[in-house]
């Protein structure tokens, strides 16, 4: 091969990743944009994680225990910060699934652009969302008295959240590309309530019966929740399956697993439809 042709195969390769980057920009400014001129949707989104940090720190607050003592409201706020991430992935497919069929994925798939442009901008819009969101929380939660104590733990259990909320992106466009309508795009909450309930984001796994305590320790949310109130500084009594005494490595792992099942699925998906 001649230094013409590696030339021009380079800058052909930079090319496509040139586009790549700038079809990626260009979904993620329709979609912040699309949140600008519908400040309804922004209200629902932005305060639900407001209320049920007051539902359920007030409500819930003064009759719960903690394994080994310790203030409930130190063991719940991380888990609700965890919980909104769980729930994202609802808003990611509603919206998906909108788009679908009001003809707007139609009109993505008649243009030249990349399809993992087309997903990974969704992805993007979606984390700068939720990095509002938990900013939200974090505030409401201090109001109410919560005070983390982990120093520079603090960021890398907020990037932890957001690396959950990354994984659980691409399982909400995988099920919006599924889904016939934005109707049965809401129901997915019926599959979101079970996932948070029997997790360790209200109640600590060794608290419940041994079979679903099994459960809800191997469930990838309370693993985030773990490790995220080690390392706000205010962890609680763990028990002794070693899913629990190492929550911090599958904190981390847990979102690389569904990432790699997912989003491929999404991508692939995406592709069969303008078959």
């Amino acid at each position: 091969m001649s230094a013409l042709d590696l030339t021009t195969g380079g800058t052909r390769e930079r090319g496509r990743l040139y586009w790549l980057l700038a079809d990626c920009g260009n979904i993620v400014r329709r979609g912040l944009t699309h949140y600008q001129r519908q400040p309804v949707n922004i209200a629902w989104q932005l305060g639900f994680p407001i209320l049920s940090v007051l539902l359920y720190g007030y409500v819930f607050g003064s009759a719960m225990t903690v394994p080994g003592g310790g203030d409930y409201k130190d063991f719940l706020m991380p888990g609700m910060f965890v919980m909104t991430m769980a729930f994202g992935f609802i808003n990611t497919a509603t919206v998906v699934v909108y788009d679908s069929t009001k003809g707007v994925i139609d009109r993505f798939r008649s243009m030249p652009m990349s399809s993992s442009a087309v997903v990974a901008g969704r992805g993007v819009t979606d984390l700068v969302v939720a990095c509002a969101e938990l900013a939200i929380m974090m505030l409401t939660a201090l109001a109410m008295g919560w005070r983390p104590d982990g120093g520079w733990g603090f960021l890398g259990a907020f990037g932890l959240l957001l690396w959950l909320r990354f994984a659980l992106i691409w399982i909400g466009v995988w099920l919006g590309l599924l889904v016939p309508n934005p109707e049965a795009a809401g129901g997915l909450f019926a599959v979101a309530f079970p996932l948070t309930m029997i997790s360790s984001i209200f109640v600590a796994p060794q608290l419940m019966p041994d079979w679903l305590g099994w459960v809800a320790a191997w469930n990838p949310i309370s693993s985030t929740a773990a490790a995220a109130r080690e390392l706000f500084g205010t962890p609680v009594g763990g028990g002794d399956s070693w899913v629990e005494q190492h929550a911090l490595l599958m904190a981390c792992v847990w979102p690389v697993i569904l990432t790699a099942i997912f989003l491929p699925l999404a991508v692939r998906r995406f592709q069969r439809l303008s078959r």
